[in-house]
């Protein structure tokens, strides 16, 4: 009888996972021709990039597709702390919280950084690097990208950080979505309370949840399982764990809250739209440095 009602309950949570996924979806839609009418830096549907990798080819242009991804693939590296290095399939290199101690071995195309601490931007960034955004603006108020690199649209929602001194700093930190290859990828950053309703709006429907789970200078596990369970991701990939016992904190919390958890044996990660679990999931990678 256990067993049964056990199956039950497992059953109706990822059913209410599933419905939280659709308000979410739905509730992005409501005055989206109104947004689209006034050309919002940041649209609220996460959605295809139209220029990636289906529009039409010039006169006399060649389809070029970077060999070891296919046409829907995204490539997610773990190079350590925050940081991971996403590829697209035309190449589009992507360093999340890119800063001067950890770091690709090779110098991305773009570089996202947050501004909680020197661990998650550089003061001394890769001159090659074509685009370098900052999460915060150091002359304080908002700051807004909506940027797109060939198959890749990146844009920002910011929120706010506490500093050392525990006081709130307006705008310090910014969650970065990567819209590419009919995925959509969310990277919290240095996040430090739940979110609005106008926030998850704004995000609209993520696929992939990059979090931090240190259970210490960002969020508590409390806060950290409600901010999940709000944005919905058929998958969340941990980070941020180098304090003792956090990871395995988080695990067992999200093992209680229905997630299935994989440990995956290397820090790499080939994903689709068709590969996406079923079953929400917890991707653990232990970092593999550049």
């Amino acid at each position: 009888m256990a067993a049964v009602v056990s199956a039950i309950l497992a059953c109706m949570s990822q059913a209410l996972w599933r419905v939280r996924r659709f308000k979410h979806a739905a509730a992005s839609l409501v005055g989206l021709p109104l947004l689209l009418a006034a050309a919002q830096p940041a649209l609220a549907v996460c959605q295809l990039v139209a220029d990636a990798p289906y529009r039409d080819l010039l006169p006399g242009e060649a389809r070029v597709w970077q060999a070891a991804l296919g046409p829907g693939e995204v490539q997610i590296r773990y190079i350590g702390h925050s940081t991971f290095e996403l590829e697209t399939p035309k190449g589009v290199r992507i360093a999340t919280d890119y800063n001067d101690s950890v770091r690709p071995f090779l110098p991305p195309t773009v570089a996202t950084m947050n501004g909680a601490h020197s661990t998650h931007y550089a003061r001394n960034p890769d001159p090659s690097i074509e685009h370098l955004l900052f999460g915060w603006d150091p002359g304080g108020g908002p700051l807004d990208h909506d940027l797109t690199v060939q198959d890749v649209r990146i844009r920002n929602i910011q929120t706010n950080i506490r500093g050392w001194d525990g006081e709130t700093r307006r705008l310090g930190n910014s969650i970065f979505i990567f819209e590419v290859a009919d995925l959509c990828l969310a990277h919290l950053g240095h996040l430090h309370h739940r979110l609005t309703d106008e926030d998850l709006k704004r995000l609209g429907q993520i696929d992939i949840v990059f979090a931090a789970i240190d259970n210490s200078s960002t969020l508590r596990l409390d806060s950290l399982m409600d901010v999940l369970a709000d944005i919905g991701p058929a998958m969340v990939i941990p980070m941020h764990f180098h304090f003792a016992g956090a990871l395995e904190a988080f695990v067992g919390r999200a093992t209680e809250a229905g997630y299935e958890i994989v440990r995956a044996d290397r820090p790499k990660l080939v994903v689709s739209r068709g590969s996406l679990p079923v079953r929400k999931t917890v991707y653990v990678m232990l970092p593999g440095g550049p």
